[in-house]
């Protein structure tokens, strides 16, 4: 049971009935309510802070509704029947708990940060044994947060980033754009791939799967979204599983000694990595070890007294292989990766033969909410949307509830303005900057070059060696090998130590699922 201090005094019926009373807060950006209860001051993502408290266990009998006081002190009582009252001890949650919503687990910076934070990465580095690595990769929103904080470009930014991150130990410093393009790819053949084969179980439309914000919520508050949810990772996860599958093992690392870190733009993206789904039971590690987000990387530059600007430029590594370097380059589309282009000029071309190289966007409920259409004799054949921000999100859900939603393809993303505007971005400390500061990052995100990820060369170089990387290892293999193979494919909980690291599939790799979660959420607070 979850509950919300809201208010001076709340007393709240565990038969589904609540009452709030007292002074009632000042709504800073946002009101949610329901029949029975108003809930103010949340914002639609992610952010230590917020003004909300941990659960706490309730005993009950069947049938029978227990009470809970909140006391002037802040101590939670049960009320029993005769009149008596036990002090509630408050539930220890973890990130796994957390709904994505802004209003109810989240309570202290400590809940959404503990092992997920720089001076885990710090600690990596201090402690990293030898034959061990610590790699991170970082993604464009994230560097054009801090070109926006130093007054540089967005380039120059990831460069200095570079060179920033190998002078406090780190072995290897990539950008994502090589998982984008992968995962932009997958998800424009998926929907074809939808549309051409309906079938039960992947149903039209597709929801965007690269906000975990928007994919916990779903999960624990809609599931029955989930069977049109994208089955693609995220750029964050594929490259974390590229890094430990792929390049890692070239250095003769195995994945388990790869300590992988994320620089992203919002809080959510530490709940993502922390998902069960991508952690591995033969190796015992997860995809990506640890997420910071922006302005985390900002606080370790202050900690060394240090200004992105007076730090030398630097050459991304290539996750293709070592030794190689990477240009910095963006993707065309959104600033939240672009994937709504991407699947439209697919789309467009497979299934109706129709070959465009811009979209128009038309906005329907302001910035966060526009959509666009593909008219073939004068009939639109393809139409598609961006929805950001969980009011857009409800929207669309209702409309997919009822069967009634025009679109073939959503690129839903939980924080306003987008990814862009991630929870985890810095934040200008004149709050007359509140809404320019976005449109800044924004500008400097799209300065960056930019490319369609079908034109991104190094997808079919990476491919075509990942290929040749299961073949060789599948020429190889002697008894002991074939053992392996057979004890991974049947889930085996770990392998040995000395154990060939075998290449997952690239449906392994490059693909996930998504699944009902229960929450323990009260029914007021569902019907948002």
């Amino acid at each position: 049971m979850l509950l919300w201090a809201a208010a001076v005094r709340v007393v709240i019926d565990c038969d589904d009935k609540a009452r709030v009373t007292g002074a009632e807060p000042e709504a800073e950006s946002s009101t949610m309510s329901s029949g029975r209860v108003q809930l103010s001051d949340l914002n639609d993502f992610i952010t230590p802070g917020q003004a909300c408290i941990k659960p706490v266990e309730v005993q009950r009998e069947e049938g029978k509704p227990a009470k809970i006081a909140i006391e002037p002190d802040g101590s939670y009582m049960q009320l029993k029947e005769d009149g008596t009252k036990v002090k509630l001890e408050k539930a220890k949650i973890t990130l796994n708990d957390c709904l994505a919503c802004s209003g109810c687990v989240t309570s202290a910076e400590s809940v959404l940060i503990e092992k997920q934070n720089h001076k885990e990465l710090e600690n990596a580095v201090q402690n990293k044994k030898e034959g061990s690595l610590v790699c991170v990769c970082i993604s464009q929103q994230s560097y054009a947060s801090l070109a926006v904080r130093f007054d540089i470009s967005a380039v120059e930014a990831c460069q200095r980033l570079v060179t920033f991150f190998k002078s406090i130990g780190v072995d290897y410093v990539f950008d994502v754009t090589v998982g984008r393009s992968i995962a932009l790819r997958e998800s424009a053949r998926e929907l074809v791939s939808r549309v051409r084969n309906p079938m039960e179980g992947s149903p039209v439309p597709v929801l965007a799967s690269s906000c975990p914000g928007w994919i916990c919520y779903a999960e624990k508050t809609h599931p029955e979204a989930l069977p049109f949810i994208s089955k693609v990772k995220s750029p964050q996860q594929i490259m974390g599983a590229l890094v430990k599958y792929h390049f890692a093992p070239q250095l003769g690392v195995k994945p388990q000694d790869v300590f992988m870190v994320a620089v992203m733009p919002c809080f959510d993206k530490k709940l993502e990595a922390s998902r069960q789904d991508f952690y591995s039971d033969i190796y015992r590690t997860r995809d990506v070890d640890c997420v910071i987000v922006s302005h985390e990387v900002e606080t370790m530059l202050e900690e060394r007294k240090l200004r992105l600007n007076d730090v030398e430029m630097g050459q991304l590594d290539s996750v293709l292989r070592p030794g190689h370097f990477d240009q910095v380059v963006g993707h065309v589309g959104s600033g939240s990766g672009g994937y709504l282009h991407h699947v439209l000029l697919y789309a467009a071309r497979e299934l109706h033969g129709v070959e465009m190289s811009e979209v128009e966007m038309v906005s329907r409920r302001g910035e966060d909410y526009k959509d666009t259409q593909v008219c073939v004799d004068g009939k639109p054949v393809l139409k598609m949307a961006t929805a950001y921000g969980f009011r857009n999100i409800q929207n669309i859900i209702r409309r997919v509830k009822r069967n009634k939603c025009p679109y073939q393809y959503v690129e839903i993303m939980a924080c306003p303005k987008g990814c862009v505007n991630g929870g985890g971005q810095i934040r200008h400390a004149d709050p007359t900057m509140k809404d320019v500061t976005p449109t800044l990052v924004a500008r400097q995100y799209h300065a960056v070059p930019a490319k369609n990820a079908w034109d991104d060369e190094r997808v079919a170089t990476l491919l075509d060696a990942l290929d040749a990387e299961r073949e060789q290892q599948k020429q190889k293999q002697g008894p002991e090998q074939q053992k392996q193979v057979r004890e991974q494919e049947q889930g085996e909980d770990s392998v040995a130590a000395d154990a060939v690291v075998l290449l997952p599939s690239n449906e392994q790799l490059f693909f996930t699922k998504y699944h009902r979660v229960e929450a323990t959420i009260m029914p007021q607070f569902e019907a948002w």
